[in-house]
């Protein structure tokens, strides 16, 4: 965006716009040079800070000639908490679902399921349980937000296997064979 000395207009890319009766056709701010926007009095409207997200905050704007502030208000806490463990419950949920059929067929056959799955879907829940228990004892909108951008989901099992099978082919050295050696 574009801050115009002359009349205080602002001007987004990629609009026409009029300065000293003068139009400008659509694609001029992307065709001039930094010297030819100066000498029509064009300065580039500058962000003194960054916009919250907006999941926690309620996200507005002040404009000062050329200068672009965020103004960025907290969303109610209990509103943030409800919606956090909502989103944790259902990522959880999800997670969960891709392997239900195992403990359906555990039940259904009376053959266990596997003890690394087991165990593995236990920490989805524990790891689900204790980041609500975190979420409600937050003291305001930004420890929400923190706690909700640190939420490590426990890898399962088949990811598990198959980051330690690369991590040996990685380290494996291929054979020399012999028209490398002369």
């Amino acid at each position: 965006m574009w801050y115009s000395k002359n009349d205080g207009q602002y001007i987004q890319d990629g609009s026409q716009f009029t300065i000293r009766g003068v139009e400008y056709p659509a694609n001029w701010i992307n065709l001039s040079t930094p010297e030819e926007k100066a000498a029509i009095g064009l300065e580039e409207v500058i962000a003194t800070n960054s916009p919250a997200n907006d999941q926690y905050y309620w996200v507005s704007y002040t404009l000062d000639k050329a200068t672009l502030t965020y103004v960025n208000t907290p969303k109610d806490l209990t509103d943030v908490k409800g919606n956090a463990i909502s989103q944790v419950n259902a990522s959880a949920y999800s997670i969960l679902f891709q392997t239900d059929w195992m403990s359906i067929k555990a039940i259904e056959t009376s053959v266990p399921m596997p003890a690394n799955w087991r165990s593995w879907r236990e920490s989805i829940r524990t790891t689900a349980a204790s980041t609500v228990s975190l979420i409600e004892a937050a003291a305001g909108v930004s420890d929400v937000e923190t706690i909700m951008g640190n939420i490590a989901w426990p890898k399962d099992p088949d990811q598990v296997a198959l980051e330690a099978a690369s991590k040996v082919n990685a380290t494996v050295k291929p054979a020399v064979t012999t028209e490398e050696k002369a």
